[in-house]
């Protein structure tokens, strides 16, 4: 089983081409869903305790926390050091149930591969991107962001000039969407072949 790492800065599409990847009928293991989930779950109050009043009727709430951390950003160390190993032991369920499955190829949607040594525990890089203005437009256009939450969050990722140069793959979402499934469809092709398998 061949395990692709899909990685790429705010803002660059990567959530919309991990669903490229679902459609092709290749398992995602998304960590932003994950967090999520345990942000409902079990790290609820592991994060209440180390940050104070940042979650609300039995949930974390985003908007505290990120808060929390705007004013202590050294918090961010806290934070990873609760949720990173929550996140990869269901990572490491994921890749066990699709090995038992006889999936030939998996994807790892991870947004900070790069800054947490991700590259270690994959066999491939795909990396997304797209231009600087039309990821700033894209980010922006979020509800609740601002310019200032948008720098901070780039503050914490590999330059996207970086991610390119390191990665195995590049699929490019400035162009459209179709020359992004277009991109995606090939690498599918590539790993499953190497994986010795014929794409369904």
């Amino acid at each position: 089983m061949i395990v692709l790492g899909l990685t790429g800065s705010i803002g660059m599409g990567k959530s919309t081409t991990a669903e490229m990847f679902k459609v092709l009928g290749i398992p995602v293991n998304d960590a932003d869903a994950v967090v999520h989930a345990l942000y409902h779950g079990s790290a609820v109050g592991l994060i209440e305790a180390a940050f104070p009043g940042s979650t609300v009727n039995g949930a974390v709430d985003r908007t505290k926390l990120s808060a929390a951390l705007a004013r202590h950003p050294q918090g961010f160390k806290t934070l990873e050091a609760i949720v990173h190993p929550l996140v990869r032991a269901e990572e490491r369920a994921f890749l066990e149930r699709e090995r038992r499955a006889g999936a030939p190829l998996v994807v790892l949607d991870i947004p900070l591969l790069f800054e947490t040594g991700g590259e270690a525990r994959v066999d491939a890089i795909a990396v997304v991107t797209c231009d600087a203005d039309l990821q700033r437009q894209r980010v922006l256009a979020r509800p609740g962001m601002t310019p200032e939450k948008f720098a901070l969050i780039l503050s914490r990722q590999m330059p996207d000039s970086e991610k390119r140069a390191r990665a195995n793959y590049v699929i490019d979402t400035s162009r459209g969407l179709e020359v992004a499934r277009q991109r995606v469809e090939e690498i599918v092709t590539d790993l499953t072949t190497r994986a010795g398998q014929t794409p369904s």
